[in-house]
């Protein structure tokens, strides 16, 4: 049984763009647009690579900017692989957390479903944290998760939102 105190280990955030469908996917499938939004404000994404097709691997490594104070410079890796990929309708990720010296400290399953209304794109992001090493630097990770994945999601429409104006 979960720790009361212990933060949620899911999270289900939903949100419709004012972008086509086709535009949504590519933003979570070109490595060049993911670059753009991953991570919550104040990181950039020096390593970026994403295969999005089933038993794909995806590996992007987060770096904190100063915006971050005294974060500046930390990286935050995040390895994994597409377990499931349908075309413009459903992702599915299996995801870790990790670091140089204690490997992958937080499991995820990131699931994200694309339906188009009306010329717009209702997305529906479920994360469920499958595995946990219960480590300060796991909590804190698991502690960020909401703000952090919120955070990613604006900046993922604000990207959008450039995109649709090239």
């Amino acid at each position: 049984m979960a720790d009361k105190n212990e933060p949620k280990r899911e999270l289900t955030i939903k949100r419709t763009f004012n972008a086509p469908r086709e535009l949504v996917w590519r933003a979570w499938t070109d490595p060049e647009l993911v670059r753009k939004w991953w991570g919550p404000r104040g990181v950039t994404n020096p390593t970026c690579e994403v295969d999005a097709r089933s038993g794909g691997r995806i590996n992007i490594v987060m770096l904190a900017g100063k915006e971050l104070g005294s974060a500046k410079g930390m990286k935050w890796p995040m390895i994994g692989k597409f377990k499931e990929v349908t075309p413009q309708k459903r992702l599915v990720i299996a995801a870790g957390a990790a670091d140089e010296v204690q490997g992958i400290f937080l499991e995820t399953e990131v699931a994200v479903d694309f339906e188009e209304v009306g010329g717009k794109t209702r997305m529906n992001l479920h994360i469920v944290v499958t595995k946990i090493n219960k480590t300060d630097r796991a909590m804190f990770a698991l502690k960020g998760m909401g703000a952090g994945w919120t955070q990613s999601i604006d900046k993922l429409q604000e990207t959008l939102a450039v995109e649709c104006l090239v």
